[in-house]
């Protein structure tokens, strides 16, 4: 079976080597999310190309998503759930506080736009992309999610962890873990222990 690891916001695919190295899992894929919009950067465009990218898959797949990824993710089981057998959140909100936006926003535009080579994306691409997500809402749509559910967040990660155990309790077939001494990125801090939990 297919997985599929979806990176977050100030990330590229490459973020998932470590849990992809020590994971055995044969068959995966890790898009490059900031290169797939042609148009505008924005998450329904980001979105409308995973769907096509993901239209013919004949078999059902898993996909495990951090931050940003996450949502998409979660989007995605709820408009297609008839094609993923089972999601992984690590990091995810399911309802954005649009105060958090508003405040990574805040800091993009304060930082250079020298510090934005490493994340796949431009500046104003990274504004752009953030704002757009400032309204999203999944709230609705958890009921139709029927996969089994794996939701994995840091100890030390404070702004999901709440939204964490609230999905885990929202999504009855889901099961929590939270990995002690971890920030947000624990495909970065922690690969291990994702690796293990997959």
């Amino acid at each position: 079976m297919k997985t599929i690891f979806l990176h977050g916001l100030g990330q590229t695919a490459d973020d998932w080597r470590a849990v992809i190295q020590q994971a055995s899992l044969s068959d995966i894929d890790c898009p490059e999310l900031f290169s797939l919009p042609e148009g505008d950067m924005s998450y329904s465009e980001i979105l409308k190309k995973l769907e096509k990218r993901y239209e013919k898959e004949t078999e059902i797949f898993c996909i495990c998503g951090l931050s940003l990824g996450g949502l998409l993710a979660l989007d995605y089981t709820i408009r297609h759930r008839n094609k993923v057998d089972s999601l992984v959140l690590i990091g995810a909100q399911y309802k954005v506080p649009t105060r958090m936006i508003d405040f990574q926003n805040f800091i993009f535009r304060c930082m250079p736009k020298k510090a934005f080579d490493n994340m796949g994306m431009s500046k104003k691409d990274a504004i752009q992309l953030s704002h757009s997500m400032r309204t999203l809402d999944f709230s609705a749509g958890l009921k139709d999610i029927m996969c089994p559910v794996i939701i994995i967040c840091g100890e030390k990660d404070t702004v999901n962890l709440k939204a964490s155990k609230r999905l885990a309790k929202l999504l009855p077939q889901a099961e929590l873990h939270i990995v002690p001494g971890a920030g947000h990125e624990i495909n970065k801090e922690a690969p291990e222990a994702i690796a293990a939990i997959l």
